[in-house]
């Protein structure tokens, strides 16, 4: 099994923020996390320095290498700063492609 994981810290929301399933809109210093596993990136996020970690809306979605896990994780760090209620981004994976 192969899997890597990405972790962005203080990353400051645009004016409308991100959605999560759990609570809604988060806006503010955030901490988004992706973790990839078997073809499947899962993206989480929190207020950076906090414990509770809340599944932004899109996730999980199919992600075909390692490679393109670090491509969407990018992708989801610039949604957040945008705002607008940030989700994850749509996209059809293709080996060794990003968002």
């Amino acid at each position: 099994m192969s899997w890597a994981s990405w972790t962005t810290r203080n990353v400051y929301t645009g004016r409308g923020g991100a959605l999560t399933e759990e609570t809604g809109v988060m806006t503010g210093n955030l901490t988004v996390h992706t973790t990839w596993a078997d073809g499947t990136a899962q993206v989480a996020l929190q207020f950076t320095g906090a414990t509770d970690w809340f599944t932004m809306t899109g996730s999980p979605t199919p992600c075909p290498s390692e490679e393109a896990s670090r491509a969407l994780h990018d992708a989801v760090v610039q949604a957040v700063r945008n705002g607008a209620g940030a989700v994850v981004p749509s996209w059809a994976p293709q080996e060794g492609a990003g968002p």
